[in-house]
């Protein structure tokens, strides 16, 4: 068997699309395990751009079956925007299934997401306002509605009963409108009768496809520090984008994972609130923000930008599992005479080398940092990692010694052909 799992190694946005659609070609069956359309693929095929939310990046290779699993929330109106988004380019979606345990996102939940970042005003967690949260909430609150029970006769039921208490919740606590339960359904209904032919039960798909050897591709969204249980808590997603969501995410066991690639960014970024100890306010941050197009392919805001961090990679490694990363935007480091490279925090007069679970033990960290030399060549059109600069070299290398793993593949430019395949992985 060959199965391969794809994860974030920073704080999201590492370039995973890319990664994962230059992977999804020799792959046979592509599976996205965790989040919803908080999360966002931007790819590039030729001169061609798609940005996914929701269908995984292998929709573009022809037929390659492409599965939404049961650990991810799905917005049906979202779902069915981005097929006809995508059918409206050429692209099929004929070979995409959606599992039928999968939770549903209704507007009481993008309403309460909403509701819930007011209330908290300058204590807002910063999230995307889609209902992600409250989706998961409700899946936790055993209260949620699945995919199959809006194919059920009792789903006119139990949505009725969610409206009248989401309604009681959203009217006292917060002192807003509720919604009609009548044009919910009916819309609902329809959402229904449109998705239907995609669901089934993937688990037992992706049991079989790895079973029968196939090349089965796991896609992660988010990144590790924005887990549920691992991340930078409270801001954070609401469910577990680390390697360890695929088991629970797809239903499949972890004796079935073969190998697992983190997708790490030649320096480091985020979006949203949090601590960030590498994080610049100069002009090399702005550089990196400006050549490396940093804005948010969700939510379109612009990325915090800092230096590479190997603490967080370290601890990526340790928490995922990686047995090796996929080095994107190497192309962007181009032009810098000096790069730094965070190898540890201060905090006081110790030096913490792990990363410490409390933010705000974490916001009084300050970065230690190496210094390597850089180089001025563009590298966009380099294919070889032998004709890279040799400073480019030096650099990789360094972050592989800092953090533990081996690079599989480097990335200089967001086109499939602009990447770089050290180690095959399948």
């Amino acid at each position: 068997m060959s199965s391969l799992v794809v994860v974030g190694s920073q704080w999201g946005d590492e370039g995973k699309g890319k990664i994962i659609d230059f992977l999804a070609e020799k792959a046979d069956v592509v599976v996205r395990y965790s989040g919803g359309n908080n999360a966002g693929h931007t790819v590039v095929v030729g001169e061609e751009e798609y940005k996914l939310h929701l269908i995984p990046s292998g929709i573009l290779y022809g037929d390659t079956p492409c599965i939404i699993s049961a650990g991810v929330v799905v917005d049906p109106e979202v779902l069915l925007s981005e097929i006809k988004y995508l059918n409206e380019r050429g692209i099929s979606t004929d070979n995409l299934m959606i599992d039928e345990r999968a939770h549903v996102i209704f507007p009481y939940h993008k309403s309460l997401d909403i509701l819930s970042e007011q209330r908290r005003g300058s204590e807002d967690i910063g999230t995307t306002r889609r209902g992600i949260g409250p989706c998961y909430r409700d899946k936790t609150d055993r209260m949620g509605i699945r995919v199959c029970d809006m194919l059920t006769d009792s789903f006119k039921e139990k949505l009725e009963g969610n409206v009248a208490f989401q309604n009681k919740l959203i009217r006292a606590v917060y002192d807003s409108d509720g919604f009609a339960f009548q044009e919910m359904y009916e819309k609902y209904i329809g959402y229904a009768e449109q998705i239907k032919k995609y669901v089934t039960d993937t688990s037992i798909i992706v049991f079989e496809a790895i079973k029968s050897g196939k090349k089965v591709l796991f896609e992660g969204a988010q990144g590790t520090l924005l887990d549920l249980d691992y991340g930078t808590y409270p801001y954070v997603t609401s469910s577990n984008p680390v390697a360890g969501g695929v088991c629970t995410g797809t239903g499949i066991g972890p004796t079935m994972i073969n190998d697992v690639v983190g997708v790490v960014k030649a320096y480091t970024t985020r979006v949203g609130k949090g601590p960030f100890p590498t994080e610049l306010f100069d002009e090399d941050g702005e550089r990196m923000r400006t050549v490396g197009h940093e804005f948010g392919t969700t939510t379109g805001r612009s990325r915090r930008c800092g230096w590479f961090d190997a603490v967080i990679l370290r601890y990526a490694v340790r928490i995922n599992g990686l047995t090796s990363m996929a080095l994107t935007k190497l192309d962007v480091m181009s032009g810098f005479e000096k790069i730094k490279i965070c190898v540890g925090y201060k905090k006081g007069d110790i030096v913490l080398t792990e990363f410490p679970a409390s933010i705000e033990e974490l916001s009084k960290c300050e970065p230690v940092f190496e210094e390597l030399d850089g180089w001025n060549e563009d590298i966009t059109s380099v294919r070889s990692f032998d004709e890279l600069p040799e400073n480019a070299k030096k650099y990789v290398s360094r972050l592989e010694e800092l953090c533990g793993v081996k690079a599989s593949i480097v990335a200089v430019g967001p086109k499939r052909d602009q990447t770089m395949v050290l180690k095959e992985l399948y």
